[in-house]
């Protein structure tokens, strides 16, 4: 494969980097028409004949996360960081368009009673606690500090509140037997049906002329829709059994096989901090099963992803760059998106 050649694709006149912080409607037809055309003038051929498998992992580049002003915007240490991500990974894409054999974006996905959102816990007053600024230990369950709300039982176990209450005990009390950060309360975010739960609009763009200019549809992967466990990582939720020991969750043991496969696979998108860091790390867990060396195969894009930093309320910049070297140390590939391609 002649990367020296693919990567100086140039970015097609349609992209418009001023527009990555915005949300906008993407014109198909239009670009479907422009992607076939520019597939010709620069010879790229269809992913079916790549004699080299790259894939794309883009990890929740969605609204919610990165457009400023909506619930969860990813600012990192500059205060922009999501939106300069985005542009960076839009140019990565064009650039790359044909060498980059499938883009699979992750799409967090949520719906309003889950056990990470506000409606789902009270106090003795009945109030529910403050998002982002709450996290829920066994301690305060045990103390009464927060209880499971007993309205939304008739939602999730068929009003069964006894029920609701083993299973909200069980998985604070895991979390904190595996390690994990204790249960955070979020706002509500990336809301199935709902705006923020959409792409980017430039990056949507950006794989919708992947798609069309390669001819490989682009692999959607849904996470987060279990209300009882959250799913920072696409390839595992936080809790995978329940108190009665039957499974909760499962692992996406369809995606974990498909991306040991490919011959490269790189990882982009928010937060560093969490559900890149998060991915990264399960997929590190599922190659020292199978073999450590392909940890080398892994390109971390780290100029395309930002860590949660919300100033003066928590900064995680410290934990995604320990992780990040971390993952260094494994074998993975650190590197900045416009150096990515001479690593052939």
């Amino acid at each position: 494969m002649n990367n020296k050649i693919t990567m100086q694709i140039p970015v097609p006149p349609h992209f418009n980097s001023a527009k990555v912080g915005e949300v906008w409607r993407v014109p198909y037809q239009e670009r479907a028409a422009e992607a076939e055309t520019w597939a010709k003038q620069y010879n790229i051929q269809p992913a079916a004949f790549d004699k080299t498998r790259i894939c794309l992992l883009l990890i929740d580049v969605q609204n919610t996360f990165c457009i400023p002003g909506f619930e969860l915007f990813v600012g990192g240490g500059s205060g922009t960081g999501a939106v300069d991500d985005n542009r960076r990974i839009c140019e990565f894409i064009y650039h790359n368009l044909g060498v980059i054999t499938k883009i699979i974006p992750t799409l967090d996905t949520h719906t309003t009673m889950q056990i990470f959102h506000p409606i789902f816990w009270v106090n003795e007053l009945g109030e529910h606690p403050t998002p982002a600024a709450t996290s829920i230990t066994i301690v305060d369950i045990e103390k009464g500090i927060w209880k499971v709300n007993p309205d939304v039982a008739n939602s999730i176990t068929n009003g069964d509140y006894e029920l609701l209450e083993k299973h909200a005990y069980h998985y604070v009390k895991q979390l904190s037997q595996d390690g994990k950060y204790p249960l955070t309360v979020w706002p509500y975010h990336s809301m199935l049906g709902g705006i923020g739960h959409a792409l980017v609009s430039s990056v949507e763009e950006a794989i919708f002329f992947h798609c069309i200019a390669r001819q490989s549809q682009t692999q959607f992967e849904i996470k987060g829709d279990n209300p009882l466990t959250e799913n920072y990582s696409v390839l595992r939720p936080e809790v995978l059994v329940n108190f009665d020991e039957n499974p909760l969750a499962h692992k996406n043991r369809k995606l974990i096989q498909q991306l040991l496969e490919f011959d490269a696979v790189i990882i982009a998108g928010q937060a560093k901090s969490h559900c890149v860091a998060w991915t990264i790390d399960d997929l590190l867990i599922e190659i020292k099963q199978v073999d450590a060396a392909l940890a080398n195969k892994i390109y971390l894009l780290e100029d395309c992803t930002s860590p949660v930093v919300v100033p003066g309320v928590v900064d995680y910049t410290e934990q995604a760059d320990a992780a990040f070297a971390r993952f260094a140390a494994a074998g993975m590939q650190v590197v900045g998106s416009r150096e990515w391609g001479n690593q052939f």
